[in-house]
């Protein structure tokens, strides 16, 4: 597959140490396991540069290690301008990421951006609560929502695309 047939994802979160690191470790996992590694891409960042250049927080690394997903590798970035342009859909964890990314989004590039549970009307949640203040078990529950969005995203891909 070329360049431009390739479905490139971006998961969004504030700093880029919980939600969307765990969104793509997850959703990568899922993407490699039916062999379309080739044809998907998916990546994280930040809203905010708090965090930037460290890895995925210890919780959420154990919480996706525990259920098999890897972070390995995975460090904090914040959005760029350039993102814009690369990216085919940005993929909100919460309400107010997906504001704050209108509001810095080029207004031809808006239709990109959407909430993560969007793709999983029936889940119970719109928002994947931050877990960062939270126990072990606020990491449980949010990567609940994170595999049954990651899973509702590959299949609305795969029906889009193939």
């Amino acid at each position: 597959m070329d360049d431009y047939s390739m479905v490139k994802i971006l998961f969004v979160c504030t700093g880029n140490i919980c939600r969307s690191p765990s969104a793509e470790a997850v959703f990568r996992h899922i993407v490699a396991n039916e062999n379309l590694s080739d044809a998907i891409i998916a990546d994280s960042v930040g809203l905010h540069g708090f965090h930037v250049g460290e890895p995925p927080d210890a919780r959420a690394i154990a919480a996706a290690s525990q259920r098999g997903y890897s972070m390995l590798g995975l460090r904090s970035r914040r959005i760029h301008p350039q993102d814009f342009d690369t990216f085919d859909f940005f993929l909100t964890m919460d309400i107010g990421h997906f504001e704050a990314l209108h509001q810095i989004c080029p207004r031809d590039q808006a239709a990109k951006i959407e909430m993560f549970l969007s793709a999983a009307p029936n889940c119970g949640a719109t928002d994947v609560p931050d877990p960062f203040y939270g126990s072990m078990k606020e990491f449980e529950r949010a990567l609940d929502l994170i595999e049954i969005g990651a899973n509702a995203w590959l299949e609305r891909i795969k029906q889009s695309i193939f």
